[in-house]
């Protein structure tokens, strides 16, 4: 699909996606259902040749948009993009954005410089301007009014409260706009990827990220970084399970704020504390979520019989994303409720396959790393939902 910007029109602020938990690369939220991401021709590429029967296990491609950096009277830095032409009615953004607020106050005490983790606050805003349905779903999943905390773990494994939300994406937010001040022009245009976003319709997503299969640099690697991906490897779970943690968020309904992990912590895992790190995710601070157990690996068993079946696909250093919603469901007046659990891929920088363009290497078979760690997730849930 061919999406086409709108040069004339007035800019979109994109904002930090705040519940991002992994990854490098900075995601960006477009508007309540969409999200975006700095676009690398390989993905995009794979995205529009993506066979169907993965189209449900992956997030929709909505085409492509150009983004731009912007800075303010006060010197502060943004990203804009152009809205699209093919939006129905009137596209309205919000001005008091949660998201946004807490990016600015945090370039408003640091001047636009780089700025430490565990600096990150969380600002106090007015709430006098009328909120935009985006601006209070995000007030009630970060719980800004009542200001309550997130624990993220510090470098020695105690629990730290941060300000009420992910510091990951804004970590990489960061990172992504310090990268293109310096190398770039201000008013460099961007070619960004969007993508459907797959936590939009949960109250307290609950995410897990993990990076499959025993592989994780591409064809394309230089010897130095191939040497390197290979040792991460090795010295993780990824060896031992086709998979390791990249980063997770568990919303704790006692507390109301929600646990976050970061790569660094599964990078440490072995694998009777991978078992533990999955059984924690499910884990609500009171108790074991039990009833997630089946419909995730019913998920799971069909992801696999789709990856089974895509001859020369592999999915190096791509990640899966396990999601459901931190705040349970109400039950029916029938006694049952309604589980809503999600299970998708994302990340396909370095997927290869046959008739991929410029591809010097081609694959037979199904992805062998990528099958590996799908069972290994499938045996230890039901290892787990066994009670062993």
């Amino acid at each position: 699909m061919v999406v086409q910007d709108n040069v004339d029109a007035p800019g979109v602020p994109l904002e930090p996606f705040l519940h991002q938990v992994g990854g490098h690369l900075s995601v960006m939220r477009y508007d309540e259902h969409t999200v975006c991401k700095p676009l690398i021709s390989r993905e995009q590429r794979f995205y529009e040749s993506l066979p169907l029967a993965m189209k449900r296990f992956t997030p929709q491609y909505k085409g492509t948009i150009t983004v731009h950096l912007q800075k303010d009277s006060r010197g502060r830095l943004s990203l804009v993009a152009n809205p699209l032409t093919e939006n129905r009615g009137p596209f309205t953004v919000s001005t008091e954005s949660a998201a946004v607020a807490i990016w600015q106050t945090l370039q408003q005490t640091t001047g636009g410089s780089a700025l430490p983790l565990a600096q990150w606050q969380h600002p106090q805003r007015a709430h006098s301007l009328k909120e935009s349905p985006a601006t209070a779903l995000l007030r009630s999943e970060l719980h800004l009014k009542a200001q309550v905390p997130s624990l993220v773990e510090d470098a020695n494994g105690n629990l730290t409260e941060k300000g009420s939300f992910n510091p990951w994406g804004l970590h990489c937010h960061q990172a992504h706009l310090s990268r293109l001040c310096a190398e770039y022009p201000e008013n460099k245009r961007h070619r960004f990827l969007l993508l459907e976003n797959v936590v939009s319709q949960y109250k307290h997503p609950c995410i897990l990220d993990l990076k499959m299969g025993t592989r994780q640099h591409g064809d394309d690697a230089s010897e130095e970084k191939k040497a390197r991906h290979m040792r991460k490897c090795a010295q993780s779970t990824s060896a031992h399970l086709g998979m390791r943690i990249c980063g997770m968020q568990v919303y704790q309904t006692d507390k109301k704020h929600f646990l976050c992990k970061d790569k660094n912590f599964g990078r440490k895992l072995s694998v009777e504390g991978f078992r533990q790190a999955l059984y924690q995710f499910l884990h609500d601070g009171t108790r074991f979520r039990m009833e997630l157990l089946e419909p995730i690996q019913h998920q799971l068993q069909a992801l696999l019989s789709v990856i089974r079946s895509q001859s020369s696909y592999r999915f190096y250093s791509s990640s899966l994303l396990i999601i459901y919603d931190g705040q349970e469901t109400p039950q029916t007046p029938h006694g049952s409720s309604v589980i809503k659990v999600d299970v998708r891929m994302i990340d396909f920088a370095h997927t290869t396959y046959k008739g991929s363009w410029n591809e010097h290497t081609t694959y037979d078979g199904p992805d062998p790393g990528y099958i590996f760690g799908l069972e290994n997730l499938i045996q230890i849930l039901q290892r787990i939902h066994e009670g062993q």
